[in-house]
């Protein structure tokens, strides 16, 4: 399996198929499934693949096991199962991820040679689909990103957005109608082999313990598929709301998440019960106390989006004319979850053998992610409180390591050996 230029070779297939999509609204593609088996596109389905890692789950094969097997041999047994029709996906894994709040988040993990597959369909797929796709959407899409919804937003706000609709769709991942997703599906691919095998993947199951659940409604969260297949279900909500609700507000959506910035409380009423027409539709329910309107006039309410709190603040021009301007900061969910981590990967008992040398090469990334999404313009004070709760965890990893008794001793002396090690700062 040649190994050469397979990315630039992808990027010309997808563009190729996005063109030619977006030339006719209407077009049904009748052969795409020899497009996931090309050596080019499973090559770069692999490549994305390893570079997301992941556990091996099902069949106990993992990245490292594949990678000591040969690559290439494993892509060209893959290649030839779809060739010869013989594909068939596992059950994926059901694995409880803790959620802020103390729930719990269920996703589905399928096994490698199942994401790599899904992979090199998505692959294929995608750009037709992309064609199609409304501005308002921000989530897991190609050249869009969080930070991008989140200006929209700020900008929104800004401008006369004084109510907001905050919705959120109850187990939106549980509860798709797998029938209607499909037929969705169909209005734009017609190649049955692709469409077999996205039923395969809805229908494949889930795995509780030694028991196989199969169940008519839902897409696996944690499917590499399963992000797209969520767009192009919510992308009819993106297209009615462009036809009938942009009098009444602002879409921003990522993924499940929804705000729509409306001018006056009557616009914010009307848009919320066209939503909740539109999620009847879908036979979707927004949550009945998560979805809500919030005033942003007077700036003592605010909403979180994406992991950012937005609040209207009162500011005064040279002039001594007052205006008010959206603030954007981490939420406080967003804050304790960084908080907690910074705990973890510091002050434990079983770290206390390691060097600060150590503990600064697991943190830097961690940092340096955090400030590059939670940077903002009013972010001040915020991320100063999570530099100055990494520099005390510090501290009291260093005297619980050199049995001092005093949690805070030498905070200002250790503050500066941090930095002379190359700790980075949020507010660097």
């Amino acid at each position: 399996m040649k190994t050469n230029n397979s990315k630039e070779k992808v990027r010309q297939l997808q563009n190729k198929l996005y063109l030619t999509a977006k030339k006719c609204s209407t077009r049904r593609f009748h052969a795409l499934y020899d497009k996931v088996y090309r050596e080019d596109v499973l090559l770069e389905a692999w490549k994305r693949v390893k570079a997301n890692q992941g556990s091996s789950v099902i069949d106990g094969i993992s990245i490292a096991e594949i990678e000591n097997y040969g690559m290439k041999n494993y892509l060209e047994e893959i290649q030839e199962e779809l060739m010869l029709g013989n594909y068939s996906p596992k059950p994926v894994k059901r694995v409880m991820i803790p959620k802020p709040d103390g729930s719990k988040r269920p996703l589905g993990i399928p096994t490698v040679k199942d994401r790599i597959v899904q992979m090199a369909t998505k692959i294929a797929i995608e750009p037709v689909f992309e064609a199609d796709f409304k501005n308002c959407s921000y989530g897991f899409r190609p050249k869009r990103s969080a930070k991008q919804a989140l200006e929209v937003v700020r900008k929104a706000c800004n401008n006369k957005g004084y109510y907001v609709v905050d919705a959120d769709i109850e187990k939106f991942f549980d509860k798709v109608n797998q029938d209607k997703l499909m037929k969705l599906v169909e209005q734009r691919i017609a190649d049955r082999r692709i469409l077999k095998l996205i039923r395969q993947w809805l229908k494949a199951g889930v795995l509780y313990g030694n028991i196989i659940e199969i169940s008519e409604l839902g897409t696996s969260q944690g499917s590499v598929i399963s992000p797209l297949l969520a767009n192009i279900y919510l992308n009819t909500f993106d297209r009615l709301w462009e036809k009938y609700g942009l009098t009444h507000g602002k879409l921003v959506r990522y993924a499940d998440d929804s705000v729509i910035i409306c001018k006056n409380k009557r616009s914010a009423n009307h848009a919320l019960n066209l939503m909740q027409y539109i999620m009847g539709k879908l036979d979707l329910t927004l949550h009945p106390t998560k979805t809500k309107i919030v005033d942003m006039w007077d700036g003592k309410d605010g909403f979180d989006f994406l992991g950012i709190h937005h609040r209207r603040f009162t500011k005064v021009k040279k002039n001594g004319t007052p205006y008010g301007e959206t603030y954007q900061y981490p939420s406080k969910k967003a804050m304790k979850k960084m908080k907690t981590a910074i705990k973890e990967n510091i002050n434990q008992r079983n770290l206390l053998p390691r060097s600060e040398e150590e503990l600064i090469k697991v943190m830097n990334p961690k940092i340096v992610g955090w400030r590059n999404y939670y940077k903002t313009r009013n972010d001040g004070k915020w991320l100063k409180a999570i530099d100055w709760c990494i520099l005390c965890t510090f501290t009291r990893w260093y005297n619980k390591k050199h049995q001092k008794s005093r949690s805070l001793k030498g905070l200002c002396k250790i503050n500066l050996t941090l930095m002379d090690k190359g700790l980075q700062r949020m507010t660097a």
